[in-house]
């Protein structure tokens, strides 16, 4: 288990020296042994101030994090368990209606047991508060990024923590709907863990806690700083005076600039195992990029999609980039999240397509690959913040169409388009083996086909060449 910080250690922890600002908390009145007058609350309460400092289980003010401003949330699990009552739900409203007034983002981090028992359905009916709350903020086109330290449960994590854009959990940290106390007999323990939910898809990322500053500050410099639509951005539902930013640039290619001759050479070509994949790409367009990862359903996709954002030239791209697999239900899911939270914060999006087609297992079939794939539609035809979409290997069928954005894909002169494997038409249209280069060349996969067909609006070039130096001079 690790370690408990207090949550005036946590805010220590992450925010930049003497730059955090408490706000002030709201007043209310509450009756003897509050609103259930449940005998011994204020004892309680007495108790749990002498011990902690604090007056209730939340400490809520702003502060800069590696430079960028936010409202932070602490939470003071010392108090009463970091539960929730009205007195919390107080404060957490004021504090969210802060960060919507000042055009901040939320950063709740959260150590708490649950519901207040002691103020019974009051309590729980904080719950409703916070997520009308973090709705709104939402809808004000302001990042929630939330940190799960130990333990994270019960309705503070199905809100404040689950609910975030993006969620950060502490290495160690126990993370579950259901506290421990209340698992059925015999529950496995592994499964309430900070890198449970991770696997699950449920977390981005689980982090050291000394890294916590760098982490949370590069994440609120990528979704709410300077160079981000966020903050800038109308609300949704309010698109008059939105400007939509500026499209990602395509990046160049990296691979040879030669043309296929034929179809089947560019397919030959596009998957050659030496030629330059996502993560290649990745790394020559941003100087710094971090992931999103799970599609909040109970799934993953490493391996087949990787998705997140990064900066580019002084301002922030969201990105999902096919990696040459089969990509899975779970990676259309984060894609689609993806580009609804780019779009959400007025952030352009690039796609890298490359996969020989969406996964057709059974599996597959049993997680929702067809409504994933729609999923995936849906987000990029739905759209506000231009989409850019270079292919750079494969781009089989309508596992890759997903993600290429219409009227702005572009191709580099390794790769292929086609509605279908050229193997796998000729097989449909029952013909031998020694027929599908041919039928490759009919399918007119090759990147120049595709220009002058209209699929896509041209071949991406490559990078300029340096200028060699100049010779040094001959010695004296």
């Amino acid at each position: 288990m690790p370690e408990r910080l207090s949550a005036r250690e946590t805010l220590a922890l992450v925010a930049d020296a003497d730059t955090f600002r408490e706000l002030l908390a709201p007043r209310g009145d509450s009756p003897p042994d509050g609103p259930l007058g449940w005998q011994g609350y204020d004892a309680s309460r007495a108790r749990a101030a002498a011990r902690t400092g604090e007056q209730e289980s939340v400490v809520c003010g702003t502060a800069s994090v590696e430079g960028t401003r936010a409202v932070l949330i602490s939470f003071e699990f010392g108090f009463l368990g970091g539960s929730l009552g009205r007195a919390t739900g107080d404060r957490l409203e004021a504090a969210y209606t802060h960060a919507r007034a000042h055009r901040l983002p939320v950063v709740p981090l959260i150590a708490t047991g649950g519901s207040r028992m002691q103020e019974g359905m009051l309590a729980l009916t904080q719950l409703q508060r916070v997520a009308r709350q973090s709705a709104l903020t939402r809808a004000a086109g302001l990042p929630q990024i939330a940190v799960l330290r130990d333990p994270t449960t019960g309705g503070g994590w199905a809100t404040l923590g689950a609910g975030a854009d993006v969620v950060l959990a502490l290495r160690g940290a126990q993370v579950g709907f259901a506290g421990s106390r209340v698992r059925p007999p015999g529950a496995d323990p592994a499964a309430y863990t900070a890198r449970s939910q991770l696997a699950a898809g449920s977390a981005d990322a689980v982090v050291e806690p000394a890294g916590l500053r760098h982490t949370l500050g590069t994440w609120l410099g990528l979704l709410a700083g300077r160079g981000t639509g966020a903050g800038t951005a109308a609300p949704a539902g309010d698109p008059a005076g939105a400007r939509p930013p500026e499209p990602a640039p395509v990046p160049f290619a990296l691979g040879p600039a030669e043309r296929p001759r034929s179809g089947w050479e560019a397919v030959v070509r596009a998957r050659a195992g030496e030629r330059p994949r996502a993560r290649a790409y990745l790394d020559a367009y941003f100087g710094r990029r971090e992931l999103i990862s799970g599609d909040r359903c109970g799934g993953v996709d490493s391996e087949g999609i990787l998705c997140g954002f990064g900066e580019r030239d002084g301002r922030t791209v969201a990105f999902a980039a096919q990696t040459g697999t089969a990509t899975r239900p779970a990676g259309y899911r984060t894609a689609a999240r993806l580009i609804r939270l780019a779009d959400r914060l007025g952030i352009p999006v690039l796609t890298l397509v490359d996969t020989p087609g969406a996964a057709n297992d059974a599996e597959a079939e049993r997680q929702g690959a067809g409504a994933a794939i729609a999923e995936v539609f849906g987000a990029v035809a739905a759209a506000r913040v231009p989409i850019t979409t270079l292919v750079i290997g494969e781009g089989g069928s309508g596992g890759a169409l997903a993600l290429a954005a219409p009227g702005n894909t572009w191709v580099t002169p390794d790769s292929y388009f086609s509605v279908i494997a050229p193997e796998l038409a000729a097989a449909i249209l029952k013909r031998p083996p020694e027929e599908v280069e041919p039928t490759a060349d009919q399918l007119r996969v090759r990147p120049q086909d595709l220009v002058e067909l209209g699929v896509v609006r041209g071949i991406a070039g490559h990078p300029p060449a340096r200028a060699a130096a100049p010779p040094a001079p001959p010695p004296a």
